[in-house]
């Protein structure tokens, strides 16, 4: 070891991350390596010094009148020029000059170094993704695959993949752009640590709303549940703990400055903010925004179905293209939908609602807060 070899573990640390210590305590194990192959023992001392990088190396042997194992037998006479007391069959480490270790011992040390360096890099992504788990960050779009339309991205030191099926709607991602992504969980491969990256997943919106507005932050206004069909439009239940404090509008923000954020980080999605309410035929009739609704009734068998009753000319707006405003609602809520104009459905039973099947049910991808 030289001073040049420490000056170039230093480089290693600042450059990627690696610890002075982690690569040192590899070297030693190099060492150790190397005295196996070279002398078939591996009961050896290793001093360093951290600051020059110059290390000796001393094994451990036995002192003989007649060596058969030099790399664990020592001349008498030799182990008395360590140790005047030595006698035959006593132990005596022997100092080693480490040229000797030969072509393979230092190749054998080459690639344990090498190892090394890769386990470092692994344990500091690994590191790098954990402190990142399940929030938000800025990314820098290092390259596109042209065939998968996947985007591999930088994230502090570290690379994640992407998918296009993650990706909203038909966003145009380019390389050097910097997009914001939710790290939904980080997994230990064959290959590496692996960050499952996102922005569709609904805990984006939330993340956004977070950083968006300080009074989701600070908890004055709670996320209750969010629904969302990434690339279309999201719906939002907040909750305020404070009565002074308006939760949609707190989202909304002055001339609707805070949703109008969020709505260009996600490519125009349209977002619509409700509020929450414990008693469901409210948060229901809340959920329906932007239609009317006129009346909520509930289920009397406990099923967590509901009839909403809107303005005939609300019917469109409530159930939305394709449905799409009705079974957000269902997914927000948790409950089963039927939607009914005011005028009624012809030919429908006079009777009151008890349990009707519902025209939108709740989703297993409902996402709570």
């Amino acid at each position: 070891m030289t001073n040049e070899v420490m000056e170039a573990l230093q480089l290693l640390e600042k450059e990627r991350g690696i610890p002075v210590e982690f690569m040192v305590d590899k070297i030693k194990k190099a060492i150790l390596t190397a005295c196996k192959n070279s002398y078939g023992n591996e009961d050896a001392v290793i001093e360093m010094n951290p600051q020059t990088g110059a290390f000796e190396v001393r094994l451990k042997m036995i002192a003989v009148d007649d060596v058969y194992e030099p790399g664990k037998e020592v001349l008498l006479a030799k182990a008395r020029e360590i140790d005047p007391t030595v006698g035959v069959g006593d132990d005596v480490w022997v100092t080693m000059n480490t040229k000797e270790f030969g072509r393979i011992a230092a190749q054998t040390a080459r690639n344990i170094i090498r190892q090394g360096i890769r386990d470092g890099e692994r344990g500091q992504m690994m590191q790098e993704f954990q402190s990142k788990h399940q929030e938000l960050v800025t990314a820098l779009v290092e390259r596109m695959d042209p065939r998968s339309g996947a985007a591999t991205l930088r994230i502090g030191k570290a690379e994640a993949v992407l998918p296009r099926a993650e990706q909203v709607g038909n966003e145009n991602l380019k390389e050097g752009d910097h997009v914001k992504v939710y790290v939904v969980d980080v997994k230990e491969t064959e290959r590496g640590p692996r960050a499952i990256i996102s922005r569709t997943h609904p805990d984006l919106v939330k993340r956004l709303f977070e950083t968006e507005v300080p009074e989701i932050y600070d908890g004055t206004v709670e996320i209750k549940a969010v629904s969302r069909e990434a690339g279309s439009r999201t719906k939002l239940a907040v909750l305020s703990h404070n009565p002074d404090v308006d939760a949609v509008g707190a989202c909304i923000g002055a001339r609707g400055t805070r949703v109008s954020n969020i709505v260009s980080e996600l490519g125009g999605e349209k977002i619509d903010i409700v509020e929450y309410n414990d008693d469901p035929a409210k948060f229901v009739a809340s959920a329906l925004s932007p239609a009317e609704v006129l009346s909520v009734e509930i289920a009397a068998d406990g099923s967590r179905s509901c009839r909403a009753t809107v303005p005939d000319s609300q019917l469109s707006l409530a159930i939305g293209n394709k449905g799409q405003n009705a079974r957000l609602a269902a997914r927000l809520t948790g409950w089963k939908i039927d939607i009914k104009p005011e005028s009624g459905f012809y030919g429908e039973d006079p009777d009151p609602f008890q349990s009707a099947p519902a025209t939108e049910e709740s989703d297993s991808s409902q996402e709570q807060a």
